[in-house]
């Protein structure tokens, strides 16, 4: 999905968050007020009413035709990582993953971590990046990449060398030939990884990093992005939801417009679910910028930890029934603020997680955790239109939508019918019309 493409199918975000208060009021209610509000807010920014009007060839109104609607997709982006896809041993296990990840998710990160990506210089991996998103889009999932410039040693390849000079013509050379490269099938990017903590590590790529700052870090590869892609989404991407990574944010403008596209949040949670206030007020505090927010990486652990460090047990019972329990509530928050428009979940099983935690929506084994059957249920259930009814003597039949994409039949007294897909969105007109011969 291209930045146009986007900016369509979230509908105008930014007028919508520019012309709307923010609801700052609800962060002075306890989670159980903010839940209770979720369904109405969820009426309020995910659907519309949609007006649907069958005619004949002549294009005179056609009464009493029976219509079908059913969704398709989500303009919300609901997805994970899938660094797991064609990386696991066993056929069924991969068959199993690939089959609920599709079932569930319409979004998928796919990885770009320099130093992995490209371990012999010259010799990025291209060949299996090719291979998942060809079987991302066979699914209808939209892909992202993640992320391009990154001053951690997984980002930093060991052959980069102390040249500064030469670093950021590599660094820069690479942002440009990958987004151009891939144009047309990943069309968002976490373009910096990041740029509040640049003290943590030591290699060539932080070295650079910290002699420009972390501002003009940032901005310079937003720069050769957006030349790269003039229609791309493009994010700055952080685990810091303080006045930092605000401050930073606040700095990339261009005539006083951000130089970014949308704002990547993450919210690992290996600890404990935050308060859903903090959710909500982590919201309200980015919109202000006016541009789409994603949560980039999320993750809940349904097994302990053990130790200090990434030392974690297995998946259990207990932990899985509170793993679920919060899933459904972070989701809930975060599909009623109008300002999110995408969330990520990190990682889809427990096969592969990172920290080698349990984090995963399915076990090792690809069985369904209770978490994936509850976002399941809301997703392709609470949150996915199917309805039913006649059109009026007027030739309409009135629906409430969520947006997205949606199949609609329509079927006439003699059995025949006619199927056309629409796309309600927000900010749109949302009238359809179905011709039937």
């Amino acid at each position: 999905m291209n930045r146009r493409a986007f900016l369509r199918h979230t509908g105008g975000t930014a007028a919508l968050l520019l012309t709307q208060p923010m609801l700052h009021a609800a962060t002075g209610l306890d989670d159980d007020d903010i839940l209770a509000e979720a369904k109405e807010r969820i009426a309020k920014h995910r659907q519309d009413d949609g007006v649907i009007t069958v005619r004949d060839a002549s294009g005179k109104p056609e009464p009493g035709v029976t219509v079908k609607v059913e969704q398709l997709r989500h303009d919300f982006l609901f997805g994970c990582n899938a660094f797991m896809v064609g990386r696991i041993r066993e056929m069924e296990r991969e068959k199993e993953y690939r089959r609920r990840f599709a079932a569930l998710l319409n979004y998928a990160t796919l990885g770009f971590y320099w130093g992995a990506y490209e371990p012999q210089r010259g010799k990025p991996n291209y060949d299996y990046t090719d291979k998942v998103i060809e079987w991302c889009r066979a699914q209808g999932i939209t892909c992202k990449g993640h992320p391009l410039a990154w001053d951690h040693p997984a980002s930093s390849p060991k052959w980069l060398p102390e040249d500064f000079a030469e670093v950021e013509r590599l660094s820069t050379t690479r942002v440009r030939e990958i987004i151009a490269r891939f144009k047309g099938r990943i069309d968002i990017w976490d373009v910096v990884n990041e740029p509040t903590d640049l003290t943590r590590f030591k290699n060539p790529m932080n070295t650079w990093a910290q002699k420009l700052g972390a501002g003009p870090f940032t901005r310079l590869h937003l720069d050769i992005a957006r030349q790269a892609g003039p229609t791309a989404t493009l994010l700055v991407n952080d685990y810091r939801v303080d006045p930092a990574f605000h401050k930073i944010l606040e700095a990339l403008r261009a005539d006083g417009k951000p130089l970014f596209d949308a704002i990547g949040i993450q919210s690992h949670m290996h600890g404990g679910g935050w308060p859903l206030r903090k959710v909500w007020e982590v919201c309200d505090r980015f919109a202000d910028f006016g541009v789409p927010l994603h949560f980039t990486e999320t993750t809940i652990v349904s097994g302990p930890r053990l130790g200090p460090g990434e030392n974690w047990g297995a998946t259990t019972p207990e932990l899985e029934a509170k793993q679920a329990d919060y899933v459904a509530k972070f989701y809930t928050t975060l599909f009623a603020h109008p300002a999110a428009q995408a969330l990520t979940w990190w990682d889809f099983a427990d096969a592969g997680a990172w920290q080698g935690a349990a984090a995963g929506f399915l076990r090792k084994d690809m069985s369904a955790k209770p978490a994936y059957e509850r976002l399941h249920a809301l997703i392709k259930g609470e949150w996915w239109t199917r309805t039913e009814g006649r059109t009026n003597a007027r030739g309409e039949f009135n629906a409430r939508l969520f947006f997205g994409t949606h199949r609609v039949t329509a079927r006439l007294p003699n059995g025949r019918a006619v199927t056309s897909e629409v796309h309600c969105q927000r900010g749109g007109a949302n009238r359809f019309e179905v011709k039937v011969n």
